[in-house]
């Protein structure tokens, strides 16, 4: 698995008032290790305060920019999100890890397709990655963007956006909600069932899209995948990220007292130790000191997937793993607790 990489910040533009995009210089010998497809993520890795702090972003330049870029907003009470807004410096370094994540456009060329996005907030991250890259590459696609905010102020990238239009007349499409305040040229209210049936069946009624990505708070993102099948959407075509789960644990119903020998296997090197039930795997071995991946340790990201080799681990939510990868033995180690007397899990292999 490839290590964090020092990484210089090569400059920090103010984006909103409460949020900032970084530039990472990426050294000509990392080129190949930073190579990513829109949609992808890195981890981010420093210390505040004494404390070691991993947080995930995702990329938000395109494969086509000379830089890689990642967009921090501010949250109440956060602890790197606060650090990157007010005390993050141009030239200070950060460790990162090469890009991740499943949630991806791959383009071609040779493609003629519609593209649709619903994004909320933070969530035009990935998506901003996603349209400039279709623009620049596939010069016979389309991209529709409803992207919905409080008001035009708290909107990411949204000059950014207009440019694109105005650029891509014919092949950029966007629908601003703003929930606060009614605002020129946009919808008032938020992102919601008549919003989604309002797009497919009113405005785009004559598209097939060929994709939807949908990222942004977990109501929304459930709403929309609702409202996408009840309109006869095939669910291959629905792509789906939450930067946060508001799903509360559920209550596993497997008896966790006692204690599992357990195997852990990370890049090519295993571990063996006990380990109480009622602890999570990721937790386990974070406390014997292995280098076991993780970035947000909240069941929404996909750093810390490994496999089940031996034996059996539930989760406690999962926003991330497919039924059929679930039966494959996958799991997310910040979600699962060993249910068996012994279990053998793997890093490597996912």
């Amino acid at each position: 698995m490839p290590d964090f990489h020092p990484l210089k910040i090569q400059k920090i533009t103010r984006e909103t008032e409460k949020a900032v995009v970084i530039d990472f210089e990426i050294p000509r010998t990392l080129k190949d290790d930073f190579t990513f497809i829109p949609g992808q993520y890195v981890t981010l890795k420093t210390e505040i305060k004494g404390e070691a702090v991993r947080r995930a972003y995702s990329i938000c330049s395109s494969p086509l920019d000379s830089q890689l870029s990642v967009a921090v907003k501010e949250v109440e009470n956060g602890t790197f999100s606060t650090y990157a807004n007010r005390e993050l410096q141009e030239g200070d370094t950060l460790e990162v890890h090469p890009p991740e994540g499943s949630f991806l456009l791959e383009t071609n060329p040779d493609h003629q397709h519609w593209y649709a996005a619903f994004a909320a907030g933070s969530g035009i991250t990935p998506i901003l990655s996603m349209i400039t890259s279709v623009l620049t590459s596939e010069p016979n696609s389309s991209f529709v963007l409803v992207y919905g905010n409080r008001n035009f102020n708290e909107t990411m990238f949204a000059n950014k956006l207009l440019s694109l239009v105005q650029e891509y007349p014919e092949r950029l499409h966007i629908e601003f909600f703003y929930s606060r305040r009614q605002e020129e040229n946009a919808k008032f209210g938020r992102i919601e069932r008549s919003t989604i049936n309002y797009i497919i069946k009113n405005r785009f009624k004559d598209v097939d899209f060929n994709a939807y990505y949908l990222c942004g708070p977990e109501a929304m993102i459930d709403t929309a995948k609702e409202v996408l099948n009840e309109n006869g959407v095939d669910t291959d075509k629905v792509h789906s990220e939450l930067f946060t789960s508001s799903s509360e644990p559920v209550s596993l119903e497997a008896d966790l007292s006692g204690r599992t020998t357990i195997s852990v296997l990370v890049d090519d090197e295993t571990f063996d130790f006990t380990m109480p039930k009622d602890q999570t795997i990721l937790n386990a071995a974070l406390e014997q000191d292995i280098d076991a991946p993780y970035s947000c340790q909240g069941g929404v990201c996909s750093s810390c997937i490994c496999r089940i080799t031996e034996g059996k681990a539930v989760m406690e939510k999962n926003s991330i793993l497919t039924d059929s990868e679930i039966e494959e033995g996958l799991v997310l180690a910040c979600q699962a607790h060993p249910v068996t007397a012994g279990i053998k899990v793997d890093f490597d292999d996912v």
